[in-house]
């Protein structure tokens, strides 16, 4: 569904906004995938691979991803929008934060950086769009609202993400990033 075409036209205003919002966004989003080598004491050494989402912050080839998507990893890989793979490198991370920078080479035709805004005017009950590659899946869109600002989460390895956003968009695994 594109600007112009007939079912975009009988959309309503609010539809038509979150449909082109998908269209400008979604070439940003970026799909990371992990490996690593874990110790299992039955079979030794393993391979392990993990995805998630990210997306282009400049043209530069930095990407944003979350820590937890790359933590431990020996190899990254980022699949682009059109479908290119390109092998990148961990710049920085922030396991407070749960955020990660990467860097890829950039391709022939660069990145598409997300336009980022300012947190600090966020409201609670704002309209919230989540897009990623749930499952290591093509790029989906989920929304719902700004259910509470300045949260602090509890992982599953008992770290602490401070400062969060809360949702009710659906965000599975795989589309966090």
């Amino acid at each position: 569904m594109l600007p112009g075409d007939d079912v975009f036209a009988q959309a309503d205003a609010h539809d038509q906004i979150v449909a082109t919002l998908y269209q400008r966004v979604s070439p940003s989003v970026l799909h990371i995938t992990s490996r690593a080598q874990a110790f299992s004491p039955f079979y030794g050494v393993v391979p392990r691979e993990g995805t998630g989402s990210g997306f282009a912050y400049d043209d530069q080839g930095h990407i944003v991803t979350n820590n937890h998507v790359v933590a431990n990893a020996n190899e990254v890989s980022v699949v682009l929008a059109e479908g290119t793979t390109l092998d990148a490198g961990v710049v920085g991370t922030d396991p407070y934060y749960d955020l990660a920078v990467l860097r890829v080479d950039l391709p022939p035709n660069g990145l598409t950086p997300l336009e980022l805004r300012d947190s600090a005017n966020l409201l609670v009950g704002q309209s919230v769009v989540a897009i990623g590659n749930p499952f290591g899946l093509d790029r989906t869109l989920t929304t719902g609202v700004i259910s509470a600002l300045g949260r602090q989460i509890q992982t599953e390895q008992g770290g602490v993400i401070g400062e969060a956003i809360q949702t009710d968009a659906a965000i599975n695994p795989g589309n966090s990033g």
